[in-house]
């Protein structure tokens, strides 16, 4: 796989080590059990994988190279390059500004932008109207886009099934810059409905098995479908795919639920003229991620950490996962975390909580470690000491680290 030149500060020696060594041992990455790093009386179970991805290194070198290559110009991103508060607060330290923010709203006006200027497109990719808008400025929208080419296979496979008559239903969150992307790229092709979850999914079930009416589901998926969308028209042939960082295994849930509907009513032998076989969508890093984060779940452990911005979907479902089994505390960096006491996300209010005394007392301590796709190893590799100084002095950790070498 290629090689990306990211800033070093982004990098962590030790974590990097410990990839390298992972890799090494299991090149076709099919152990999924953590890696065991015992410092002091920590000690830390690493996930397999974890942190960048091939999208976020791709769209962060692309940045850096757009900075480089254009001395004195304006250098624009068209919102977040990716979810990670560190990474766009180093992005607009060195002069590049958002036109709009996560949701949509614009932040400086396009009709600002002249020809001379740079825009990037961030990893999610945007939409074909907003492409459109920046064509029209005379803007070069290709040199940096830096969208996700995993992304862009979710909208290849959507112009596929459009081409042959499906209706595209998409699996993701329809406010996530993302999905919205995937939607215009969708609805280009055929007729498309985004479905959050397995509530939604069973709801659109409901309809196909003749359960709900027509304008049951309009006014359930409103906002949600393609203009002139005709349930009784459009739901008869449908291929799922996805946003590509959500729950994998809630996306092959969602299919499978939806195939079952379709075998009810028109039995096994006829499922391949209802619904289009789209397992090939789902991103290899999301299932990697997740697995390796399954594989922490057949552990033992004290409680667990995921670090990553908290609007960040992937981040968001590691932590899901986890709190199945641990005490799980959803923290953006090092900061977060004072003495024994911790500053953290609750993605399900979307709040901030505070909790005492989250390490235990006990004389070793398991922790269960782990990051989004777009959150640098840097970081993940402070919040680990800062978690050892809650019981060392500077001069103490030292000594252990050197230990590891």
């Amino acid at each position: 796989m290629k090689q990306f030149e990211v800033p070093t500060f982004y990098r962590s020696p030790l974590l990097s080590k410990i990839k390298a060594q992972r890799k090494v041992a299991d090149p076709r990455k099919k152990d999924f059990t953590p890696s065991e790093l015992q410092i002091g009386d920590f000690t830390f179970l690493i996930a397999r994988h974890f942190g960048f991805c091939y999208g976020v290194e791709n769209a962060i070198e692309r940045s850096y190279k757009a900075l480089s290559e254009n001395p004195g110009k304006r250098i624009f991103l068209l919102s977040q390059m990716i979810h990670n508060p560190a990474v766009n607060e180093d992005l607009t330290s060195n002069g590049i500004q958002f036109l709009q923010d996560t949701n949509g709203a614009q932040r400086i006006a396009f009709s600002e932008l002249t020809p001379a200027d740079v825009v990037l497109i961030p990893a999610f990719g945007t939409t074909l109207e907003i492409e459109q808008q920046l064509k029209d400025l005379g803007l070069d929208i290709q040199t940096y886009n830096t969208t996700c080419p995993f992304v862009e296979k979710v909208w290849n496979r959507s112009e596929k099934l459009g081409e042959t008559a499906h209706t595209i239903v998409i699996h993701g969150k329809h406010d996530h810059e993302e999905t919205r992307a995937t939607f215009s790229h969708a609805v280009a092709n055929g007729p498309a409905l985004i479905v959050k979850d397995m509530q939604e999914a069973h709801f659109l079930g409901a309809y196909i098995l003749g359960q709900k009416t027509t304008q049951e589901l309009q006014d359930f998926f409103k906002g949600k479908m393609s203009d002139g969308f005709d349930p009784a028209k459009h739901l008869t042939k449908i291929g799922v795919v996805n946003q590509t960082t959500m729950l994998a295994t809630e996306t092959q849930a969602i299919t499978d639920y939806l195939r079952s509907c379709y075998i009810t009513l028109h039995g096994e032998d006829a499922i391949k003229n209802h619904m289009a076989d789209t397992r090939d969508t789902l991103c290899y890093a999301t299932n990697d991620n997740q697995s390796a984060t399954l594989g922490l779940l057949e552990q033992e452990a004290d409680f667990a950490v995921v670090v990553g911005g908290y609007n960040s979907s992937n981040t968001s479902h590691l932590v899901e996962l986890l709190e199945r089994k641990f005490p799980t505390y959803y923290i953006k960096d090092a900061s977060e975390i004072n003495g024994t006491s911790v500053q953290h996300f609750d993605y399900h209010h979307k709040e901030m909580q505070h909790t005492t005394d989250f390490i235990p007392s006990k004389e070793q301590v398991r922790v269960v470690l782990t990051s989004g796709a777009s959150c640098p190893d840097s970081i993940v590799e402070n919040v680990m000491y800062q978690l050892l100084q809650t019981r060392y002095t500077e001069a103490e950790l030292n000594a252990l680290l050197a230990e590891l070498h």
